[in-house]
This record gives structure tokens, sequence and C-alpha cells, in this order.
């Protein structure tokens, strides 16, 4: 795929199966079983059986190897198996390589997979306490020493210029927040499932590091989330309506770090981003317009405002207004705010239940998706369609 031109990946494969474990704080058993237990949800969901896979995806930050998660979920030879780097940012390339491995006949049925205990085991949000050398762990060096120890701290340099650019007021990510926890409330499998917040709440909500409060930061999850993609003709012969890939991209920025780009011109922005959403349209000859409900990546609000004007949903410092206007139903789950922190795969879910009609905040007539993977990061991104 090149950056200047569209692919030809969109419309070979789809995704038709989902499957999670229940999101908690303490799921009291080991990351590889939560991974074998969603791969089997996923499986029983597309109407398939563990001897149809043949390829395995998941995150290079995973326990749970392909070959061990396969072993313990009952699949046999793997002719395609894959990591991903980069955190987050993975989410959405997973379901692109399990669709370039199936569009160029390498595989026939994928599964992706993401499962830890986030919250009880390794906690992400504690940040930075022992790294072995590398090129990326020197980048981390021009920050630490200064006190930028943890995500919530790499993420406050970028939302601090944010604001002060545009004259807004910190209160502007609480529009992000609310819709969330609004959406996380009606959904039973949501952590804050009947827990709603108003803009007050959110302004009232202790510091974490300014000007991010506790309400603009995601919560920390044990869980597992698998999606089961496979080619677009045997899809159609599947229990549940094919959500087909109309695209997908990856994206790094020029100056790129892991959550510590500060040296670019801007930082009022995610370039990395920007490179995926050109990526996206370019291919898919869609628009923003055309979008029916957006899965944005949502570790933290300031970045959800920076998707949505990198995507061009609205201009430069306006997203917040934007989102306050309903101008787009957004993380219908209750995204990693609301519902779970698990790195994004569970957005994908969300995706496919709308586009099945099974959400359980429904946006009526949904036939588009965007979802897109961790900011801050080189990143990736989908787009998500029904078939026909």
């Amino acid at each position: 795929m090149s950056a200047r031109g569209a692919d030809t990946l969109g419309g070979k494969a789809a995704v038709v199966g989902i499957g999670a474990t229940e999101f908690s704080k303490d799921s009291g058993r080991s990351e590889l079983t939560l991974a074998a237990e969603a791969v089997r949800a996923a499986l029983a969901d597309a109407g398939l059986r563990a001897a149809d896979v043949d390829g395995m995806v998941t995150f290079t930050m995973d326990t749970s190897p392909e070959i061990t998660v396969a072993q313990a979920a009952g699949i046999g030879e793997l002719s395609f198996f894959s990591r991903v780097h980069y955190g987050g940012g993975a989410a959405c390339a997973t379901v692109q390589q399990a669709a370039l491995a199936i569009a160029s006949g390498v595989a026939e049925v994928v599964v992706c997979y993401r499962a830890f205990n986030e919250r009880s085991g390794r906690r992400f949000g504690s940040g930075v306490q022992r790294r072995e050398p590398s090129a990326e762990g020197a980048a981390l060096g021009w920050a630490l020493p200064f006190g930028l120890l943890t995500p919530a701290s790499w993420v406050a340099m970028t939302a601090q210029r944010y604001l002060h650019t545009y004259g807004l007021p910190p209160e502007v990510f609480g529009q992000v927040a609310v819709v969330d926890r609004r959406h996380a409330a009606r959904n039973p499998a949501a952590y804050f499932y009947g827990k709603p917040i108003t803009l007050a709440e959110h302004a009232a909500s202790r510091w974490i590091v300014e000007p991010l409060r506790l309400l603009d930061c995601c919560q920390e999850t044990d869980g597992g989330q698998a999606i089961v993609v496979t080619s677009v003709e045997r899809a159609r012969d599947l229990p549940n309506p094919p959500a087909v890939i109309t695209a997908a991209a990856q994206g790094a920025g020029r100056g790129q770090e892991q959550m510590t780009s500060f040296y670019r011109d801007e930082l009022t922005g995610l370039p990395e981003m920007g490179v995926v959403a050109r990526q996206l349209w370019r291919t898919s000859g869609l628009t923003p317009g055309d979008i029916d409900v957006g899965i944005l990546y949502d570790h933290f609000t300031p970045f959800v405002l920076m998707q949505l004007e990198e995507f061009g949903f609205c201009g430069p410092g306006e997203a917040a207004e934007f989102v306050a206007a309903g101008e787009l139903p957004l993380n219908t789950h209750g995204g990693q705010l609301g519902e779970a922190y698990l790195h994004g795969m569970n957005g994908i879910a969300e995706a496919v239940r709308q586009l099945r009609g099974t959400s359980v905040n429904q946006v009526a007539g949904a036939a588009r998706a965007l979802v897109t993977a961790g900011t801050g990061v080189p990143t990736s991104g989908l787009l998500l369609g029904a078939d026909g």
C-alpha cells in the first residue's frame, strides 16, 4: 500500500465473529485463559469451528503468543501468525493484517485477539518503571527526567498546547466523557453500566495531570476480545451479517515517537492519524458525511477531539462543539472510558454490532462505521460497511 494512492484491499474480507469475556477489575484467571475464552466465543458467534482457523494475529504487548492461544483454543495447524507493535495503535492493524492474509490466499480464517489483566496485573497507567535499552527507551529518556512518567503526563503536554492554541478551557474535554458514559450507562457489559455523568461532575473530578482530570482518563480493565475475519464470499454463508472491511490503514507521522512526539512543528493534532485518515478516505472514496457511527480510540478525551479534526469531521479547535451537537454517534458501547479498556479491540466489536443492528445503543440504519486505534503512537484505522 502506498500512502500516496488508493489500495485494493477493500471488499476482500469481512469480520464474521466477535467474542469477549466479561470486563472486570479482577478476572481471577490467567491472560491465556481470557484469550482462549474470547477466541472460542468469537468462533461460536461466527458459526465456525476451531479447525477452520489457520491464522492468528495479536499485539506485541501480549503475554499469550499466537501458537499458545491456538493450542489452548483447540486450533490446529496455522499458515499465518503475526503481531503488530505499538500497543493500542495495533488494534485495527490486526484486522488489516488478517484481511491482507485472506486477500492474498495465505490464510482462510484469521482470529485477531487481545487479552490482559490490565487492572489486576500489569497496569499501563502506572507508567514507565523498568525498560531494557532500546531506541524507543532513548526517546523516552528526553521526557522521563522531567517527570513525564505516565501516559497521562505525555498526553497532557499536547492537550495543554491544544487548549492554548484555540483559547479553550479544560472543560471542553468533558464533552467526550459525558457522551461515552451516557452510552455506557445503557450497556450491561460496560463497567460503568447505569452510571452516566454530567459536565459538572467531569469538571469536579480531581486533576491527574493538568489539564487532564480523572474523568478524562480511560479505566483499567481485565478481559479479552477476539475478532474472526474471513473472505466476503465465505462470510455470506455464515450466520451473522458480515461487516465488510471497506478500507484499512496504518499510519506514522514525521518525527513519530511513542506518546512523546513533542518535537514536531505543531502539537495541536495527531499526524499519525492524519496518515490513516487520508488513506481510508482515498481507498474507500467515502467522506466524513458518509459515516453513520464513529468508534474513536478514547484512552484520553483530548485525543478524541483531535481525531475528529484529523478526519475532517470539523475544523481545528471545533471538535468539542461538534461532539456536543451530536453530529456523529460516537463510541456507542461506552468506549474505553465507559465500557472497558481492551486496547481498542472492544471498539471493533461494537462497530460490528452496529452494522448487524444489535448494539444496545443502535444507530438506525447504520451501514458505515469508522474505527480507530490508539493515538500518540503509530496507529491504524478501519472503515467497516454492511454487505451490499
